[in-house]
């Protein structure tokens, strides 16, 4: 598949459109907001302004379709590229291809894929999904040997173990060649086979450094097996404010309306679950709240209620973005990232800690493009520029 990612040197930095919820505080109501087509269209806008290069949108029956959002999405973004899921056994791979086609080619090639294989045996049986989960990668294997031959160009005759098809093809081809670069996180064996078989980048939950460049090892050595190359991507959160004390105040605030009730029926739900990354989050913390900081600056508590990615970056953002150098170095080059509220923290991690990291990609939209344009504050008692901005690297 095509890759429209620059190398390991930058970071190249999502955000996360929060199509299943969004608040001030995690496990609660209380001070939550409505996310609705304007509030998502923001979220959207902010991160195509502020330079990042895409944002993710969640799939499962907890989000809104992430398909039907990020096509409303585009017409109101210029550069952002939107990484929407396909779901093998869910979807025909077919269905799945000219879908993918259409957001590619209508979004001027903004579109980047997302497989997600699900780990939720309960919600995979409310979407008729009654498979075991080495059988679901068999699938995914299948379903992702036809999509991106179909993507390529190729009229496809396939007969596996759970797909058929005869005389598959798409009329209308992508705008990317060969389709969107593939992402894609799966930490049990089966997944990581699959992984280094098919998919252009690896993407894991936020472990720690050293768990982290375990797996990225082992996902090499894997790729190398079999011939093939893949990048790394990390979903974590992020707390960034102007100090580091403020931002570890921050994170208590987020569970701060958590009770020991809600952590105990969240942690039930996920232990039915029979995904190894899940399995993986839930080890950092155990479910307690007293030994959340898990590593230098990486706090687990967003996984007390939260399923898939379950911990944060915490810290002003010279700090923040020194963590991310730390996985830059054992191979991460792209960087999925989501805090509370998502508009607000947004802006707090682009301003904050972005102009410390060497980015992959342009930061085009707060790069001055004229005269009196730029990040300058406030004129000064109506008359004198302020000065000391940030300098962007």
């Amino acid at each position: 598949m095509g890759m429209d990612v620059a190398d390991a040197e930058g970071a190249t930095v999502l955000w996360f459109l929060p199509t299943h919820g969004d608040g001030h505080f995690l496990g609660t109501a209380e001070g939550s907001r409505a996310v609705d087509l304007p509030y998502l269209t923001q979220v959207a806008q902010a991160a195509d302004n502020l330079g990042y290069y895409g944002v993710l949108l969640p799939t499962g029956r907890s989000c809104e379709d992430s398909w039907i959002v990020a096509s409303a999405m585009v017409p109101q973004t210029r550069r952002l590229r939107f990484l929407v899921a396909v779901r093998p056994g869910l979807q025909p791979p077919a269905l799945a291809a000219r879908m993918t086609a259409t957001l590619d080619r209508l979004s001027g090639g903004r579109l980047l894929i997302n497989v997600v294989t699900g780990g939720d045996p309960v919600e995979n049986k409310g979407d008729g999904i009654y498979l075991p989960h080495n059988e679901r990668y068999e699938v995914t294997r299948e379903f992702l040997t036809v999509y991106k031959r179909l993507l390529a160009g190729e009229t496809v005759d396939f007969t596996g173990k759970h797909l058929k098809l005869e005389g598959a093809k798409l009329i209308f081809p992508p705008v990317q060649e060969n389709g969107p670069p593939l992402y894609f996180g799966g930490s049990s064996a089966e997944g990581i086979d699959v992984a280094a078989e098919t998919v252009d980048k690896y993407l894991t939950w936020g472990e720690p450094v050293a768990q982290v460049a375990e797996k990225v090892k082992t996902v090499r050595a894997a790729a190398a097996r079999t011939g093939r190359k893949v990048s790394f991507g990390i979903r974590l959160h992020v707390i960034v404010r102007r100090t580091n004390a403020e931002a570890w105040r921050a994170s208590d605030d987020l569970i701060a309306h958590i009770d020991d009730d809600t952590i105990a029926a969240a942690q039930k739900i996920f232990a039915r679950m029979d995904s190894e990354g899940q399995r993986r989050m839930l080890a950092l913390h155990g479910g307690r709240r007293d030994k959340l900081e898990v590593a230098p600056n990486l706090w687990a508590g967003v996984g007390l209620v939260r399923g898939g990615a379950g911990t944060a970056l915490v810290g002003d953002g010279p700090t923040v973005a020194a963590r991310m150098r730390e996985y830059m170095d054992v191979g991460i080059d792209t960087f999925i990232l989501s805090g509370y509220p998502h508009l607000e923290e947004a802006y707090r991690f682009a301003e904050y800690a972005m102009p410390h990291l060497p980015l992959a990609h342009r930061d085009e939209g707060s790069q001055p493009r004229g005269v009196n344009t730029g990040p300058f504050g406030e004129t000064i008692a109506n008359d004198i520029r302020p000065g000391g901005a940030l300098s962007q690297s």
